[in-house]
């Protein structure tokens, strides 16, 4: 008998680079518990998206698909997300240097990020295999199967500003309008081509070009991250953080003494776009919940309760870098340390580029630990109806 979706039932992933190593542990917990979940909507961010994706476009059941993505992150390795050799990341930051001393000179060296992502695309090609077109058959699959009712993308345009959030369904394709629950018919199906733009962290990835215009990490400009899996028609969201429960915590937090290195900054400034916008969001949706309850049944409209259940790290997810940062490859650990690495106790700019082995394992390690202690919580929330 075909394992059908229900489609009121929604994972939402979002963002964090190598932190998202972390919701595998948590959907590995998951498959070992409900080995036939099949969740209705997929959405995702940064590098949320490429867990969606996997997930959305893998055939087999949903213990499987989690299986094959666990030994995916478990197998990861810096160099191959990004090139990481002397020579290459030398070039690019005396290449940004340059253009700055040059006033933006015409001959200056035109460098698009700190980093170069070929070897993520190589990766992501293996692991999701695109067709020609750079398309992703399997979701295409898994809809018409019944095991998916919608996958959800979002990417941030450097060239209108907005945040654009691509959708394949069962309908068909395009781009969520905001002011309509169904996708407008913009754009293509998923391709390999979002799931790199989503994954873009500004400055340190370069933008993809899709379709004449260029985009850059999801969660630049996602300002409500449930919002896609809302307007899709999910009625129970299921969304994994990678942002630490205690995080708000001052003496807790308290990561540097003295003058703030750049690492440091840089982790706050990447904290408040990815990651800080989902606890609002899920306050948005639990004010919402108590407005609709207070309704009687006859006077709702199209409003409907939805239920939500977040699921977030135990332990600081930066300060937990700190253990492995001297297992970086040597130029690239060079690197991070002229911008102040060592110098704060929580790391969380290096956390979301630590695509080392041993941190990707902890990492899926705290995530099924986490979920283990949420267990019941987990079980109930599933086994649930609407």
């Amino acid at each position: 008998m075909p394992v059908t979706s229900r489609p009121a039932l929604a994972f939402v992933l979002g963002g964090g680079g190598a932190r998202a190593a972390y919701q595998v542990g948590v959907l590995r917990f998951i498959a070992s518990r409900h080995p036939d979940l099949a969740p209705g909507i997929l959405t995702g961010v940064s590098a949320g998206a490429i867990n969606a994706v996997h997930l959305a476009s893998r055939p087999g059941s949903f213990a499987d698909s989690v299986a094959h993505l666990t030994d995916l992150w478990l197998g990861l390795r810096i160099d191959k997300v990004f090139k990481v050799g002397p020579l290459g990341l030398s070039s690019r930051v005396s290449g940004w240097g340059a253009r700055l001393l040059s006033g933006g000179s015409p001959q200056a060296p035109r460098v698009r990020s700190m980093v170069d992502t070929a070897p993520l695309r190589t990766f992501l090609e293996g692991a999701l295999q695109p067709d020609e077109h750079g398309r992703l058959p399997g979701i295409a699959r898994n809809l018409h199967a019944g095991r998916l009712d919608a996958a959800a993308l979002t990417a941030s345009s450097y060239t209108t500003g907005r945040s654009v959030t691509w959708v394949e369904h069962r309908e068909g394709c395009g781009v969520l309008g905001w002011q309509s629950p169904t996708p407008h018919r913009e754009s293509g199906c998923l391709r390999l081509d979002h799931v790199m733009a989503s994954a873009s962290l500004p400055f340190f990835f370069p933008a993809v070009e899709v379709e004449g215009a260029w985009y850059g990490d999801g969660g630049i400009r996602l300002t409500a991250p449930l919002s896609p899996a809302i307007h899709l028609g999910a009625r129970r969201i299921v969304a994994v953080s990678t942002r630490f429960a205690g995080a708000y915590d001052d003496a807790e937090r308290r990561a540097t003494g003295g003058y703030p290195p750049p690492a440091q900054v840089a982790g706050v400034l990447m904290n408040a776009i990815f990651l800080d916008l989902l606890d609002a969001d899920a306050v948005r949706l639990q004010q919402f919940n108590e407005l609709v309850d207070r309704l009687p049944e006859g006077e709702r409209g199209s409003w409907r309760h939805i239920d939500l259940l977040v699921l977030r790290p135990s332990r600081d997810l930066g300060r937990l870098a700190n253990e492995f940062e001297a297992d970086l490859p040597r130029a690239f650990r060079f690197l991070v340390r002229g911008l102040g690495s060592r110098q704060t106790r929580s790391n969380d700019m290096l956390s979301l580029l630590m695509f080392q082995p041993d941190y990707l394992a902890r990492m899926v390690e705290l995530g099924e630990a986490d979920a283990l202690a949420r267990a019941d919580e987990i079980d109930r929330f599933l086994e649930a109806g609407p």
